[in-house]
């Protein structure tokens, strides 16, 4: 088992945790498979560009505990349908592939350490159907991608969402005052569930459950009625209204990304309750504070358990697959039956079931 020349780039959103797979990387190469290091910088746009970074345990002895990726990322840069704006401020949508297989290929590497979402990893599984060498490593605060238990990334967000509640029931309670906490959450629910949970929320609102209103002022009244003159209140920023569509912060037309940027879904739930109870409502939105900062232990451990994983797997030319925790394991799951994948919350999950088990509100009738 041998390796000679490596890379690795991070894509998508950014988390926490990032750094300690950069550096279990990077010091696993090196000190177990006298192996050099590329880093591609600021995701595919790396690939496609040639824009890299020299990585060795020196520049990277530090890195364990810091937010974000010393690589940079980017979540518009695919390179099968790469967006840019001309001279005239128009999107025009390219494919530079071949652009970035040469690249590859100029870099001399045996392989390349894809670090992401179900996205960037499905965009791991093309190129490794292109030809090249792959192995994927599980990231997104989300926690939405199959395969694996837990992302690298989450438990931080959790903790960090898990806080801003805990300072909010101090400040609603105080005022009497309904207190909206939204978070992150396009698709999957799964932060604003363990997070309200761990924060006490009495009210969650997710993607997989569109909410009605009524149910959520009869929780709201039935508190007020106990004594409770306050209400906390997580929603993910993809909940819905029964019958109603995602709150947006405009269309997908203009955006780089190419799709529509979610946000708002607090603000217009407070507007519904306000007019229902005779109490005020304030709410907070939770925004990148959930993607930045110093990881938790857990996702420092995690993330150098899966970059050590993943570059003995590339030693023992294991490509088109994917580290991931089934705890208390690594393993290797193939890329082709998770990329593309989005994991949401069953509506049978045990974690639903414990909040409606203790009068948590999911937005429904309780069943």
């Amino acid at each position: 088992m041998s390796l000679r020349r490596v890379g690795i780039l991070t894509g998508g959103g950014d988390c926490s945790g990032l750094n300690a797979v950069i550096r279990a990387v990077t010091r696993t190469a090196i000190i177990q498979y006298k192996a050099e290091v590329v880093g591609l910088e600021n995701g595919f746009d790396g690939l496609i560009f040639g824009r890299t970074l020299t990585l060795t345990t020196a520049n990277t002895k530090d890195i364990l505990t810091l937010g974000g990726t010393i690589l940079g990322t980017t979540n518009k840069g695919n390179p099968f349908a790469y967006r840019e704006f001309n001279d005239q401020g128009e999107i025009v949508i390219r494919d530079l592939s071949s652009q970035a297989m040469d690249t590859f290929r100029r870099l001399e590497l045996d392989c390349l350490f894809v670090v992401g979402g179900e996205g960037t990893l499905e965009l791991a599984h093309t190129f490794q159907q292109m030809g090249m060498p792959v192995v994927g490593i599980p990231k997104t605060i989300d926690n939405d991608l199959e395969g694996t238990d837990y992302t690298f990334g989450y438990q931080t967000a959790v903790q960090v969402a898990c806080d801003a509640l805990d300072r909010l029931h101090t400040t609603g309670r105080s005022h009497d005052r309904v207190m909206i906490l939204e978070v992150m959450g396009r698709n999957a629910g799964w932060i604003a569930l363990e997070a309200g949970l761990a924060g006490g929320a009495h009210i969650i609102l997710i993607p997989e459950i569109s909410y009605n209103l009524d149910h959520i002022v009869t929780k709201i009244q039935h508190r007020l009625r106990g004594g409770s003159p306050y209400s906390i209140i997580m929603v993910a920023e993809g909940a819905r209204e029964q019958g109603g569509a995602c709150i947006t912060q405009g269309s997908a037309e203009g955006r780089l990304q190419g799709v529509e940027q979610l946000g708002g879904v607090g603000f217009y739930l407070a507007n519904q309750i306000r007019a229902r109870i005779p109490l005020e409502v304030r709410t907070t939105v939770l925004g990148h504070i959930q993607r930045g900062g110093t990881p938790t232990a857990f996702d420092r451990v995690l993330g150098t358990r899966l970059g050590v994983a993943a570059v003995d797997a590339a030693a023992r030319k294991e490509f088109g697959t994917m580290v991931a925790l089934k705890t208390p394991d690594i393993v290797l799951v193939p890329l082709a039956e998770l990329a593309g994948i989005c994991r949401t919350v069953p509506i049978d999950h045990q974690l639903i079931r414990t909040a409606e088990s203790i009068g948590v509100n999911l937005g429904r009738e309780v069943m």
